[in-house]
């Protein structure tokens, strides 16, 4: 590392898993077949949900937000992350640190927010049916889509721009795999006590506040159906809410633990390893997800390949 800190200038030095080698030839296969099943699944969500007319409702409009959303997250940070782990070289510049800080912060944070919506979605779906098509008109759907995206940006301009203006004194080793504000904090050489107070408002207001309103939207939507005391409206709930109930606990429960759990309390390794999970394999799991337990994607699926083949 000592070679590597006096040929890189000013770039930051990204340690990542550079202390298991071994470990390093086995994450670049996973990390590059989840990153091209990732472009693969969530590229075929937005083309099925834009050329089926029968996919055109709010639910397919948010998804086809946040498969958007995954491939553009994952593409701010699994090529630096190839790159440096098929060889020794693990640098990246002050620029493209910084581009990646705001750019995986600000999508990460619209996905919480997105996810929200979401869950709102479903809510109206499952408790006021009659009043769906009303409420989930075309214009509040995509005014609620610029509230998350808005949300991102402006978390951005607060946390990027505060965290990128501390004096870090010479210090460019991280030990993580991508710039991240957790990690570029600890390498502040004056008190950070302030900035962590900042992330954990922050996090507050991005991360535990959106799993509130998932979780009492659920709380509705299960309160609803247990008034019904029908089998079939269970199953009904089920298909509907269950993807998008999975992959918020993937994400949240994940980013959660980064975010919300003392700094000091996981060790380095164990921190990188769900970052990865959730910065990685999460956007590859979604598409799986949502096209497995969905009915109405896979049945556009196969109409478009039908249609494909007849032409």
């Amino acid at each position: 590392m000592e070679q590597n800190n006096e040929t890189s200038g000013g770039d930051f030095i990204l340690l990542g898993f550079s202390d298991q080698p071994q470990l390093e030839v086995i994450l670049f296969a996973v990390v590059l077949i989840s990153y091209l099943l990732t472009l693969l699944g969530n590229t075929a969500i937005i083309l099925v949900s834009c050329l089926d007319p029968k996919l055109h409702t709010p639910m397919y409009f948010f998804l086809t937000n946040l498969s958007f959303l995954d491939l553009c997250f994952t593409t701010s940070i699994v090529p630096q992350l190839l790159w440096n782990l098929k060889g020794p070289t693990k640098t990246i510049t002050p620029t493209g640190c910084a581009v990646q800080l705001c750019v995986s912060l600000s999508l990460g944070s619209t996905e919480c927010v997105l996810l929200t919506i979401m869950a709102f979605d479903r809510y109206v779906a499952v408790c006021r049916p009659l009043n769906y098509s009303t409420i989930m008109h075309p214009s509040f759907c995509k005014a609620l889509a610029g509230i998350a995206w808005l949300s991102g940006v402006g978390n951005t301009l607060i946390q990027g721009t505060i965290t990128l203006q501390l004096p870090r004194c010479g210090h460019h080793q991280l030990h993580h795999f991508l710039c991240e504000v957790p990690a570029m904090i600890k390498l502040a050489c004056v008190d950070i006590h302030a900035n962590e107070v900042q992330l954990f408002v922050a996090t507050l207001v991005l991360l535990l506040l959106p799993m509130a309103l998932i979780l009492v939207s659920y709380g509705f939507i299960v309160q609803a159906v247990m008034k019904l005391k029908s089998v079939q409206a269970w199953h009904k709930t089920v298909g509907t809410c269950g993807s998008h109930l999975i992959v918020v606990s993937l994400y949240f429960g994940t980013s959660s633990v980064i975010y919300i759990q003392p700094k000091r309390s996981y060790g380095h390794s164990q921190g990188k390893f769900l970052t990865l999970f959730y910065t990685v394999v999460t956007p590859t799991l979604n598409p799986l997800i949502y096209t497995l337990r969905n009915r109405d994607v896979k049945g556009a699926l196969r109409r478009l390949l039908r249609s494909d083949q007849n032409s």
